[in-house]
Protein backbone atom coordinates (compact mmCIF):
# COMPACT_ATOMS: atom_id res chain seq x y z
CA UNK A 1 0.00 0.00 0.00
CA UNK A 2 1.44 3.32 -1.02
CA UNK A 3 2.14 5.71 1.81
CA UNK A 4 2.70 8.74 -0.44
CA UNK A 5 0.70 11.74 0.86
CA UNK A 6 -1.34 9.69 3.30
CA UNK A 7 -3.33 10.92 6.28
CA UNK A 8 -4.50 8.97 9.29
CA UNK A 9 -7.95 9.69 10.69
CA UNK A 10 -7.34 10.37 14.40
CA UNK A 11 -10.67 8.82 15.41
CA UNK A 12 -10.74 5.61 13.36
CA UNK A 13 -7.07 4.99 12.61
CA UNK A 14 -7.97 4.56 8.94
CA UNK A 15 -5.32 5.73 6.47
CA UNK A 16 -6.30 7.56 3.30
CA UNK A 17 -4.26 9.08 0.51
CA UNK A 18 -3.75 12.82 0.25
CA UNK A 19 -5.79 12.94 -2.97
CA UNK A 20 -8.69 11.15 -1.27
CA UNK A 21 -8.52 13.50 1.68
CA UNK A 22 -8.73 16.53 -0.63
CA UNK A 23 -11.55 15.39 -2.94
CA UNK A 24 -14.41 16.19 -0.55
CA UNK A 25 -13.08 19.66 0.14
CA UNK A 26 -12.91 20.47 -3.57
CA UNK A 27 -16.62 19.79 -4.12
CA UNK A 28 -18.00 22.80 -2.24
CA UNK A 29 -14.97 25.01 -1.65
CA UNK A 30 -16.07 27.68 -4.14
CA UNK A 31 -19.83 27.39 -3.61
CA UNK A 32 -20.81 30.35 -1.43
CA UNK A 33 -24.43 29.13 -1.26
CA UNK A 34 -23.42 26.14 0.86
CA UNK A 35 -23.04 26.90 4.60
CA UNK A 36 -19.43 26.85 5.78
CA UNK A 37 -20.39 24.19 8.33
CA UNK A 38 -21.57 21.87 5.55
CA UNK A 39 -18.69 22.22 3.09
CA UNK A 40 -16.55 19.10 2.67
CA UNK A 41 -18.92 17.19 4.97
CA UNK A 42 -19.26 13.52 4.03
CA UNK A 43 -22.95 13.49 4.99
CA UNK A 44 -23.44 16.52 2.73
CA UNK A 45 -22.43 14.54 -0.36
CA UNK A 46 -23.34 10.91 0.37
CA UNK A 47 -25.71 11.15 3.33
CA UNK A 48 -29.20 12.46 3.84
CA UNK A 49 -28.20 16.12 3.55
CA UNK A 50 -27.57 15.54 -0.15
CA UNK A 51 -31.36 15.74 -0.47
CA UNK A 52 -31.40 19.37 0.68
CA UNK A 53 -30.99 22.46 -1.49
CA UNK A 54 -28.66 25.33 -0.36
CA UNK A 55 -31.51 27.27 1.28
CA UNK A 56 -32.56 24.23 3.30
CA UNK A 57 -28.95 23.57 4.26
CA UNK A 58 -28.71 27.15 5.49
CA UNK A 59 -31.81 26.63 7.62
CA UNK A 60 -30.58 23.34 9.04
CA UNK A 61 -27.10 24.70 9.74
CA UNK A 62 -28.56 27.34 12.06
CA UNK A 63 -29.68 24.53 14.38
CA UNK A 64 -26.73 22.18 13.84
CA UNK A 65 -24.12 21.26 16.40
CA UNK A 66 -20.96 19.32 15.48
CA UNK A 67 -19.26 17.59 18.37
CA UNK A 68 -17.03 14.70 19.39
CA UNK A 69 -18.24 11.85 21.60
CA UNK A 70 -15.71 9.60 23.25
CA UNK A 71 -15.60 5.81 23.07
CA UNK A 72 -18.30 4.03 25.14
CA UNK A 73 -20.50 7.14 25.43
CA UNK A 74 -24.20 6.42 24.92
CA UNK A 75 -25.50 8.29 21.88
CA UNK A 76 -29.11 7.08 21.94
CA UNK A 77 -30.83 5.68 25.02
CA UNK A 78 -33.61 3.10 24.54
CA UNK A 79 -37.19 3.98 25.43
CA UNK A 80 -36.28 7.65 25.94
CA UNK A 81 -38.02 10.56 24.16
CA UNK A 82 -36.29 11.48 20.90
CA UNK A 83 -35.27 15.15 20.77
CA UNK A 84 -32.40 15.13 18.24
CA UNK A 85 -31.09 13.25 15.22
CA UNK A 86 -27.47 12.98 14.06
CA UNK A 87 -25.29 12.24 11.06
CA UNK A 88 -22.13 10.26 11.75
CA UNK A 89 -19.14 12.17 10.37
CA UNK A 90 -16.43 9.72 11.44
CA UNK A 91 -15.99 6.77 13.77
CA UNK A 92 -18.12 3.72 14.47
CA UNK A 93 -21.39 3.40 16.41
CA UNK A 94 -22.75 0.09 17.69
CA UNK A 95 -26.47 -0.54 18.06
CA UNK A 96 -27.41 -2.89 20.88
CA UNK A 97 -30.57 -4.53 22.17
CA UNK A 98 -31.09 -5.34 25.84
CA UNK A 99 -32.87 -8.63 26.47
CA UNK A 100 -35.35 -9.11 29.34
CA UNK A 101 -32.85 -11.19 31.32
CA UNK A 102 -30.22 -8.44 31.16
CA UNK A 103 -28.11 -9.85 28.33
CA UNK A 104 -27.09 -7.39 25.63
CA UNK A 105 -26.59 -8.13 21.93
CA UNK A 106 -24.83 -6.01 19.33
CA UNK A 107 -27.23 -5.98 16.38
CA UNK A 108 -25.55 -3.56 13.97
CA UNK A 109 -22.65 -1.21 13.34
CA UNK A 110 -23.06 2.21 11.76
CA UNK A 111 -20.46 4.34 10.02
CA UNK A 112 -20.12 7.73 8.31
CA UNK A 113 -22.25 9.09 6.72
CA UNK A 114 -25.07 7.05 8.30
CA UNK A 115 -28.05 8.74 9.92
CA UNK A 116 -28.75 8.02 13.60
CA UNK A 117 -32.41 7.97 14.56
CA UNK A 118 -35.84 6.93 13.39
CA UNK A 119 -37.88 9.91 12.13
CA UNK A 120 -41.45 10.27 13.43
CA UNK A 121 -40.95 7.73 16.22
CA UNK A 122 -41.33 9.00 19.77
CA UNK A 123 -38.59 6.73 21.15
CA UNK A 124 -35.95 4.21 20.09
CA UNK A 125 -36.05 0.49 20.78
CA UNK A 126 -32.28 0.14 20.46
CA UNK A 127 -29.44 1.88 22.20
CA UNK A 128 -26.56 3.42 20.27
CA UNK A 129 -23.07 3.63 21.78
CA UNK A 130 -19.84 5.04 20.43
CA UNK A 131 -17.67 2.01 19.65
CA UNK A 132 -14.81 4.42 18.94
CA UNK A 133 -14.41 8.15 19.38
CA UNK A 134 -16.91 9.62 16.93
CA UNK A 135 -17.73 12.96 15.35
CA UNK A 136 -21.41 13.66 14.80
CA UNK A 137 -23.53 16.47 13.44
CA UNK A 138 -26.74 16.81 15.49
CA UNK A 139 -29.93 18.78 14.89
CA UNK A 140 -33.36 19.06 16.56
CA UNK A 141 -35.94 16.43 15.73
CA UNK A 142 -38.68 18.92 14.80
CA UNK A 143 -36.47 20.89 12.41
CA UNK A 144 -35.57 17.79 10.42
CA UNK A 145 -39.08 16.31 10.42
CA UNK A 146 -40.47 19.61 9.10
CA UNK A 147 -37.89 19.47 6.29
CA UNK A 148 -38.85 15.88 5.47
CA UNK A 149 -42.42 17.08 4.92
CA UNK A 150 -41.13 19.84 2.63
CA UNK A 151 -38.44 17.93 0.70
CA UNK A 152 -39.24 14.75 -1.25
CA UNK A 153 -35.51 14.31 -1.94
CA UNK A 154 -34.73 14.23 1.77
CA UNK A 155 -37.47 11.68 2.37
CA UNK A 156 -36.10 9.58 -0.50
CA UNK A 157 -32.60 9.68 1.01
CA UNK A 158 -33.92 8.42 4.34
CA UNK A 159 -35.93 5.72 2.56
CA UNK A 160 -32.84 4.62 0.62
CA UNK A 161 -30.80 4.39 3.82
CA UNK A 162 -33.53 2.29 5.44
CA UNK A 163 -33.48 -0.10 2.46
CA UNK A 164 -29.67 -0.21 2.59
CA UNK A 165 -29.76 -1.13 6.28
CA UNK A 166 -32.41 -3.79 5.57
CA UNK A 167 -30.24 -5.34 2.84
CA UNK A 168 -27.20 -5.29 5.12
CA UNK A 169 -29.21 -6.91 7.93
CA UNK A 170 -30.28 -9.71 5.58
CA UNK A 171 -26.70 -10.24 4.43
CA UNK A 172 -25.58 -10.40 8.05
CA UNK A 173 -28.27 -12.98 8.82
CA UNK A 174 -26.70 -15.12 6.08
CA UNK A 175 -23.25 -14.60 7.61
CA UNK A 176 -24.39 -15.60 11.09
CA UNK A 177 -26.57 -18.48 9.96
CA UNK A 178 -24.61 -20.20 7.20
CA UNK A 179 -20.95 -19.15 7.18
CA UNK A 180 -18.09 -20.85 8.96
CA UNK A 181 -16.15 -19.27 11.81
CA UNK A 182 -13.34 -18.33 9.40
CA UNK A 183 -15.81 -16.72 6.99
CA UNK A 184 -17.55 -14.84 9.82
CA UNK A 185 -14.31 -13.25 11.03
CA UNK A 186 -13.27 -12.39 7.46
CA UNK A 187 -16.73 -10.90 6.84
CA UNK A 188 -16.44 -8.75 9.96
CA UNK A 189 -13.04 -7.41 8.86
CA UNK A 190 -14.37 -6.79 5.34
CA UNK A 191 -17.33 -4.87 6.79
CA UNK A 192 -14.96 -2.61 8.73
CA UNK A 193 -12.49 -2.22 5.84
CA UNK A 194 -15.20 -1.15 3.39
CA UNK A 195 -17.14 1.15 5.73
CA UNK A 196 -14.84 2.71 8.32
CA UNK A 197 -13.70 5.52 6.01
CA UNK A 198 -15.99 6.35 3.05
CA UNK A 199 -13.29 8.52 1.46
CA UNK A 200 -10.58 5.88 1.20
CA UNK A 201 -9.85 4.36 -2.24
CA UNK A 202 -9.94 0.57 -1.87
CA UNK A 203 -9.61 -0.08 -5.60
CA UNK A 204 -5.97 0.96 -5.86
CA UNK A 205 -4.62 -0.40 -2.60
CA UNK A 206 -5.31 -1.61 0.89
CA UNK A 207 -6.37 -0.04 4.14
CA UNK A 208 -5.14 0.21 7.70
CA UNK A 209 -7.56 0.64 10.60
CA UNK A 210 -7.99 0.06 14.32
CA UNK A 211 -10.52 -2.58 15.29
CA UNK A 212 -13.58 -0.69 16.58
CA UNK A 213 -14.61 -3.51 18.92
CA UNK A 214 -12.79 -5.45 21.61
CA UNK A 215 -12.33 -9.19 21.01
CA UNK A 216 -15.21 -9.98 23.40
CA UNK A 217 -17.56 -7.67 21.45
CA UNK A 218 -16.44 -9.15 18.13
CA UNK A 219 -17.19 -12.62 19.50
CA UNK A 220 -20.60 -11.43 20.70
CA UNK A 221 -21.38 -9.81 17.33
CA UNK A 222 -20.41 -12.97 15.42
CA UNK A 223 -21.85 -15.57 17.79
CA UNK A 224 -18.40 -17.06 18.44
CA UNK A 225 -16.09 -17.47 21.42
CA UNK A 226 -13.20 -15.09 22.04
CA UNK A 227 -10.77 -17.98 21.51
CA UNK A 228 -12.29 -18.79 18.12
CA UNK A 229 -12.06 -15.16 17.01
CA UNK A 230 -8.37 -15.05 18.03
CA UNK A 231 -7.62 -18.30 16.19
CA UNK A 232 -9.27 -17.12 13.00
CA UNK A 233 -7.44 -13.78 13.09
CA UNK A 234 -4.18 -15.70 13.44
CA UNK A 235 -5.09 -17.89 10.44
CA UNK A 236 -5.84 -14.83 8.31
CA UNK A 237 -2.52 -13.31 9.37
CA UNK A 238 -0.58 -16.49 8.55
CA UNK A 239 -2.31 -16.62 5.15
CA UNK A 240 -0.98 -13.07 4.52
CA UNK A 241 -4.53 -11.78 4.05
CA UNK A 242 -4.14 -9.35 6.94
CA UNK A 243 -1.38 -7.99 9.14
CA UNK A 244 -1.90 -7.17 12.82
CA UNK A 245 0.02 -4.60 14.83
CA UNK A 246 -0.21 -3.98 18.58
CA UNK A 247 -3.08 -6.49 18.79
CA UNK A 248 -5.62 -3.94 17.52
CA UNK A 249 -4.40 -2.33 14.30
CA UNK A 250 -5.30 -4.32 11.18
CA UNK A 251 -3.65 -3.85 7.79
CA UNK A 252 -5.39 -5.24 4.71
CA UNK A 253 -2.91 -5.10 1.79
CA UNK A 254 -5.46 -6.43 -0.73
CA UNK A 255 -9.16 -6.01 0.03
CA UNK A 256 -10.16 -8.42 -2.75
CA UNK A 257 -8.28 -11.27 -1.05
CA UNK A 258 -10.14 -10.50 2.18
CA UNK A 259 -13.45 -10.45 0.29
CA UNK A 260 -12.65 -13.88 -1.19
CA UNK A 261 -12.04 -15.22 2.34
CA UNK A 262 -15.61 -14.23 3.29
CA UNK A 263 -16.94 -17.15 1.22
CA UNK A 264 -13.94 -19.43 0.99
CA UNK A 265 -15.66 -22.76 1.60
Amino acid sequence: MSTDRTRTDPLTGAVRSGADAQDGRRLDIHNSDIPLLCRACEARHKGICGGLDPDQLQRLSRHTHKHVLRENVEVIAPQQPVTTYSNILSGVVKLTKLMPDGRQQIVSLQFAPDFLGRPFKASNEYSAEAATDIRVCSFPRKVLEDMIDESPDLGRRLYEQSLKELDEARDWMLTLGRRTAAEKVASFLYLIATHIDPEVDLVHGGIRFDLPLKRADIADFLGLTIETVSRQLTKLRKANIIEIEMNRTVIVPNVERLKAACAAS
